[in-house]
């Protein structure tokens, strides 16, 4: 389970005023988190370079660092923040870009979350054959969220390869719906990061 720490997006816009970082990240990993997710793209989720330097500091967990991507720079500028795992997003970037850029990221040792909305990018994304698949149920058109596609999508997923799904999990309810279609690999961001205590809001979707 990938917990993400962010503070606004643009579907949802101001989502907790809290930025306590230090502390969101050490209630995550008390609550069975397996990695987390932190947001440093300021434009459009009010997310800074330092609040993944601040998780790293707190938890044991590998962090993802979860921002727009366009550029080689930022990938040698992930590793100095100590990030373990960066996004790459395939609606984002050309086919020639994620070529390169995923060869750089594992030459310097980061892994990727190679996140895909439709059936062609994760065509695409298939041929990639050590990136983990982030399937986003958000449309990044209209904001619709359809848990189905990460089902879609799961059914074409060749053995030995995982899915993560990503965005539109609330309630215990779409947890379970998820692991009846053989999908145990969740980011879960909003529905935690707008609770009180999103620990304790974690070990209710997860560990009831």
């Amino acid at each position: 389970m990938i917990a993400e720490i962010k503070f606004a997006s643009p579907s949802a816009g101001l989502i907790r005023d809290d930025k306590n970082v230090g502390a969101i990240a050490k209630s995550y990993e008390e609550s069975g988190a397996a990695c987390l997710s932190v947001l440093t793209d300021e434009r459009f989720f009010q997310g800074q370079d330092q609040y993944l330097l601040e998780a790293k500091e707190q938890v044991a967990l590998p962090v993802l660092r979860k921002d727009f991507i366009i550029d080689e720079y930022q990938i040698w500028e992930s590793r100095l923040l100590s990030a373990d795992c960066i996004l790459l997003i395939a609606a984002a970037l050309t086919d020639e870009q994620l070529t390169i850029f995923y060869r750089l990221e594992f030459q310097i040792q980061l892994y990727v979350l190679f996140e895909v909305h439709d059936m062609d990018e994760f065509k695409l994304a298939l041929q990639f054959k050590n990136a983990i698949l982030g399937v986003n149920n958000r449309n990044l058109k209209s904001f619709e969220v359809d848990l189905t596609l990460s089902h879609q999508l799961q059914r074409k997923l060749p053995r030995g390869r995982w899915l993560v799904t990503e965005s539109g999990i609330r309630e215990r309810d779409d947890v379970l719906k998820m692991q009846e279609k053989g999908i145990y690999a969740f980011l879960v961001g909003s529905s935690l990061m707008s609770a009180e205590l999103p620990g304790v809001a974690l070990k209710a979707l997860f560990y009831p």
